[in-house]
């Protein structure tokens, strides 16, 4: 009778450790060991990818950028009062600071 609970015991265990087995497989975790046994390759991965999102970074804002001074062309060219006055202040600050530094 104990001789069959500790088999049950032992073939719960070593299913646990096969599902664990594969789950380890599917999440490539002997890619990233290797990985890690390698500073420089990782090194060079983190870097190659922080070049990559301050790139796309720069791309995405300077579209977005882009398209907000399209719109506030529109908004002037419409020539809104409310509008008018904020591009009016924002012109007189501009010119302020250009006085200042000049």
């Amino acid at each position: 009778m104990v001789l069959t609970i500790r088999r049950k015991q032992a073939q719960a265990l070593f299913k646990k450790m096969y599902e664990i087995e594969a789950k380890l497989e599917r999440a490539n975790f002997t890619a990233f060991m290797e990985l890690l046994q390698k500073p420089t390759r990782l090194i060079l991965l983190n870097f190659i990818g922080g070049l990559a999102r301050g790139f796309g970074i720069a791309i995405g804002l300077t579209i977005i950028a882009s398209l907000f001074i399209v719109f506030l062309t529109y908004l002037a060219d419409l020539n809104l009062p409310i509008i008018g006055r904020y591009i009016a202040e924002l012109v007189k600050i501009v010119n302020q600071q250009l006085r200042l530094y000049s």
